[in-house]
Order: structure tokens, then sequence, then C-alpha cells
């Protein structure tokens, strides 16, 4: 199933940006985690909205843009004991994890 979820600064979402510093080796296995953590905990969480995972292509990065409707239910979701266990388990695949949040404030589109 694919679905579309198009960037939008009218709409008022807490935009998470987090890269992760990984070796090349272990990508595709950082990936994989952070794939199964969305499906298995994060996308039943109050407030989700969507995640992406985007994959650098000299392997050494990983980008997760999340979006939650608010702030607040992405600070509840980092409180979230199975979403600590995945946080957890990705931290230990990543030499570095930088997660800041950000609001959208401009969107170009053909």
């Amino acid at each position: 199933m694919t679905v579309t979820v198009q960037v939008d600064t009218t709409r008022p979402v807490a935009t998470l940006i987090n890269v992760f510093t990984v070796s090349p080796d272990r990508q595709d296995e950082l990936i994989e985690l952070l794939s199964r953590a969305t499906e298995e905990t994060m996308k039943h969480q109050p407030g989700f909205v969507c995640a992406n995972f985007h994959a650098s292509l000299d392997g050494e990065r990983v980008l997760n843009y999340a979006q939650w409707e608010t702030e607040e239910h992405y600070r509840a979701m980092l409180s979230n004991p199975e979403a600590r266990v995945h946080m957890e388990q990705a931290a230990k695949i990543a030499t570095d994890v930088q997660p800041r949040l950000f609001s959208v404030v401009s969107v170009h589109a053909p």
C-alpha cells in the first residue's frame, strides 16, 4: 500500500528530523530496525502522522523524517517503554544520533 503524505506549511505538526551516523555495513540493519519499530510501535502512538527513512548513498547516514500532531505527542512517545526499547536498540547500531524537532516553514513543488 502506498500512502502519500504531503508536506504542508499550514498543518501545525511537529516534524522530527533524526540523523543517525552508522557504519556502512550496518545501514540496512538500522533501517530495518527503524521500519519494524514504526510498524510495531510508533504508528500506534497517539498523534503519530508519518515516518520516512532515507539512506545516504555513502552508507554512513540514515535520516528519519517523521511527523507528530504536536510536540506533546512526540514527547509522550519518548516516555513510552516500548518506544524506548526500539530507540535504545537503534542507538546501539548507530555511532551518533541527532534528533531535532522542526516546523515546516516553506514547501516548493511543481
